[in-house]
């Protein structure tokens, strides 16, 4: 066998990679030089990052499980699934904070959801609450399944606008023992009007709808920019610096397109109303400068279970990629996950 294995075993594949840096490069596209395969009933994982593939409703799912450099065959650890932003991939900030998690002893794992990056389904770029939410679940079914994960020790993390997806899940599934969010965009119907205006929310909501009733009916899907400075139609416009910077959100994994028909069901989901329903032990950081700051508190005071606010300082897009935004967040989440999925975990970094 060559460096990269291929391991395939059931349902699921797993490829285990040299250890990564702290800064991952661009991944090559997955379908390219394969390596040879060979049929196991479990997974070889190593230290470092683990290509994964898992179902969920019918559809493969393509993700990277990260193990510490200190990880070894028989090992079972605590476990963070994280995930980013609307409209971003795997390799974007979720890749970020699942390799300076795992640096601080923790397997993580990052996924792109169904309709993004390299998972499948149909329409693409398709932003869906209800079907990402029901991925995370899937992705922690997945894991438990995973040697290298303790299945009774699994928290999620999520960051800007899948805090809310994450939220859903963790409020829907017991098996997540602990919850954080970083940067959270948590909307309800008041913040999307005062925001954007009750004209454009329910211009996005007639063209939402009808986009969705032509692709029922067509299969034809109608896009927008995801981000656009100059362009109102696009789902992000203005300076959003993160998504038109090469050296920061723009690289080859990430597809700058929005199916209109996602402003319908993105509009109406209100990830501010689930707090009251979590009970795991949760931890928010935020940011006056972060999105919606106001429901961040909001959320913060209607959680029901033990909980912890950490504010900080920052502007939201830098707690994607740049520090001391990261290195703040980061070490307020891993304080948080060790005293509540596993005392013991040792601070390597």
């Amino acid at each position: 066998m060559n460096a990269t294995n291929f391991i395939s075993f059931g349902t699921i594949a797993l490829l285990a990679l040299a250890p990564m840096p702290s800064v991952l490069a661009a991944a090559p596209d997955a379908s390219a030089n394969q390596a040879p395969t060979m049929k196991t009933t479990q997974p070889t994982l190593r230290p470092g990052m683990n290509r994964a593939t898992f179902q969920s409703e019918d559809e493969t799912l393509v993700g990277n499980l990260y193990l510490p450099t200190t990880y070894k065959a028989g090992d079972q650890l605590p476990t963070i699934v994280v995930t980013g932003a609307w409209t971003t991939v795997k390799e974007q900030m979720p890749a970020v904070y699942a390799q300076r998690l795992a640096n601080r002893g923790f397997a993580t794992f990052a996924f792109d959801f169904r309709y993004w990056g390299e998972s499948g389904g149909t329409p693409r770029q398709y932003e869906s609450p209800a079907a990402k939410v029901q991925d995370i679940k899937n992705a922690l079914t997945f894991l438990k399944s995973l040697p290298a994960v303790d299945g009774d020790r699994i928290g999620g993390l999520g960051i800007c606008a899948s805090a809310g997806y994450m939220a859903k899940a963790v409020a829907e599934d017991a098996n997540f023992k602990s919850f954080a969010t970083v940067a959270a965009w948590l909307h309800d119907p008041e913040s999307l009007q005062a925001l954007f205006g009750k004209e454009t929310v329910a211009r996005r909501m007639s063209i939402g709808k009808a986009a969705r009733q032509k692709f029922d009916r067509t299969g034809e899907v109608e896009y927008v920019p995801a981000y656009a400075q100059r362009d109102s139609s696009a789902a992000m416009s203005g300076d959003v610096s993160y998504y038109g910077s090469k050296e920061r959100g723009v690289i080859p994994q990430w597809t700058n397109r929005f199916a209109v028909m996602s402003w319908h069901e993105w509009q109406q989901f209100n990830g501010v109303v689930i707090a009251s329903r979590i009970k795991a032990p949760t931890l928010i950081v935020h940011s006056d400068g972060s999105a919606l700051p106001n429901n961040a508190r909001k959320f913060y005071t209607q959680l029901g279970g033990q909980k912890q606010l950490v504010w900080t300082n920052g502007q939201h897009l830098d707690f994607y990629d740049r520090d001391p935004q990261v290195a703040t967040a980061v070490a307020a989440v891993a304080t948080h996950f060790q005293k509540t999925l596993a005392d013991s975990t040792a601070s390597q970094k």
